[in-house]
């Protein structure tokens, strides 16, 4: 069976030069329309991979308006098609003016069959290296997502996720420590689908956020009756997590009576409802998570030892995103892709001002400060680029990072932030990563293996 042909859709409403484009056009399977219904119709059926337009179109022949609307409503549907424009003697304007609304060339008439022969081959051979790049990019995406869905390339975030996936398999607690905006909820998420018990229920509550005369009642359930208002009996949250996960986020929370409670929990593996006499076995993993200093607590009497020592089994340090070179723009690039699709279609991507903002700000919120900030930036653009405006990052004032011991080791240290960086940039396309940094591909590869960095 003969390879299929590519789809070329010719957009003419002379008949006469229609069937000269068909003819000429042996490599390809050629598709004609002669109104904007027709074209659109074609668009959506065939999916060409390029589209000649002439900007004529009736009902407006002698002018541009049809033509134009085409081009938007090819734009908007399949903006990666790439579209040549007919430019007639005196409408230089036009074609330029549809380039800069997104056609990829265009071509003056009365029409050289060769010369637009030529630049159709070349659309053609652009989008078929677009879609391979697309194919990569998605693939090295994957390749940079750990348990199931955290986006990551620095080795600090990766040692994490490989200690998560070693330890979930397994019954101890985790705690996770580290600031706010990390992602500790996912990894705990992560520790919980890691496991045997994937199939039982993620429960999460966040100490912090409920009043401390609650939170006994949120965490082991009461009885009916056992205080006013309590009209019917409810589970609590390790009851209801019973063969899963509980998830206790900012742990350092839970005021000194209720961790007696906890830890009896811990040791015996049994509950007691608020306003209950018998007690209820209950098979929950635990999770937990906090910013605060746990043994500063300990030393000042706020929290209990024995309690820390049940709660922390396996200790994770979660980094923070500052601590993770290049990851800033692989995960801004993550959000945008999924603001855009649900806030602002046409955003496509970062002007390079933005990605540069977003390489240098320090980010104190982490993560999700990033997440907050694509998500403003992505409804404000205009265009199809987000750019460092959108973002509307405070300006900085500091000049660098924190130095090294020696030019050694701060010489190492700046490339291989850089490195990362530029491997976040060009979602790890060396050729690209290399004319970035400015150096030959070689280098590139003994610097890659010279500091242990993982493409």
């Amino acid at each position: 069976m003969a390879d299929t042909k590519p789809k070329l859709l010719v957009v003419e409403d002379d008949e006469g030069l229609q069937a000269q484009l068909k003819w000429a056009y042996e490599d390809f399977d050629v598709v004609l329309a002669g109104t904007r219904e027709a074209a659109l119709a074609a668009l959506r059926a065939e999916e060409p991979a390029v589209v000649t337009l002439d900007l004529g179109l009736p009902p407006d022949p002698d002018g541009t308006s049809e033509g134009f609307a085409v081009l938007e409503a090819v734009m908007a549907l399949k903006p990666d098609t790439k579209v040549i424009v007919a430019s007639g003697h005196g409408a230089r304007e036009s074609a330029l003016r549809a380039v800069e609304q997104g056609a990829y060339d265009f071509y003056q008439k009365p029409v050289d069959i060769d010369t637009l022969g030529l630049i159709v081959q070349r659309a053609y051979r652009l989008h078929r290296l677009e879609q391979e790049n697309r194919s990569l990019a998605q693939k090295v995406g994957e390749d940079r997502t750990v348990l199931g869905s955290m986006v990551t390339a620095a080795p600090e975030m990766a040692k994490v996720a490989r200690t998560i996936e070693r330890v979930a398999p397994t019954n101890v607690s985790v705690m996770l420590l580290g600031a706010s905006g990390t992602g500790k909820e996912l990894l705990a998420r992560g520790v919980h689908e890691s496991s045997d018990r994937k199939d039982g229920a993620f429960v999460a509550i966040n100490c912090a956020a409920i009043p401390e005369n609650l939170l006994e009642s949120e965490l082991f359930g009461h009885e009916r009756g056992a205080f006013t208002g309590a009209v019917k009996m409810t589970e609590g949250k390790i009851e209801m997590a019973h063969g899963g996960t509980l998830f206790l986020d900012e742990v350092g929370d839970i005021p000194l009576p209720l961790q007696v409670k906890l830890l009896r929990f811990l040791q015996e593996r049994t509950i007691e409802r608020i306003g209950g006499r018998k007690p209820i076995a209950v098979d929950t993993r635990i999770v937990c998570a906090t910013h605060q200093n746990l043994e500063a607590m300990i030393g000042e009497g706020t929290f209990r030892e024995d309690l820390f020592y049940r709660l922390a089994e396996i200790v994770v340090k979660v980094p923070t995103l500052a601590e993770r070179a290049g990851d800033a723009v692989l995960l801004a690039k993550h959000f945008l892709t999924r603001f855009a699709k649900e806030m602002n279609p046409q955003v496509k991507g970062f002007a390079a001002d933005a990605l540069a903002a977003i390489d240098g700000w320090g980010w104190p919120g982490n993560v999700r400060e990033l997440e907050n900030r694509v998500k403003r930036a992505v409804i404000m653009a205009d265009g199809k680029l987000v750019s460092a405006e959108d973002l509307d990052l405070p300006q900085s004032d500091e000049d660098g990072v924190d130095l090294a011991l020696n030019l050694k080791a701060a010489r190492e240290q700046a490339d291989r932030r850089m490195i990362r960086q530029a491997l976040a940039r060009s979602e790890g396309n060396i050729s690209n990563t290399a004319k970035l940094l400015g150096i030959s591909r070689p280098t590139l590869y003994d610097l890659l293996k010279q500091y242990d960095l993982q493409t």
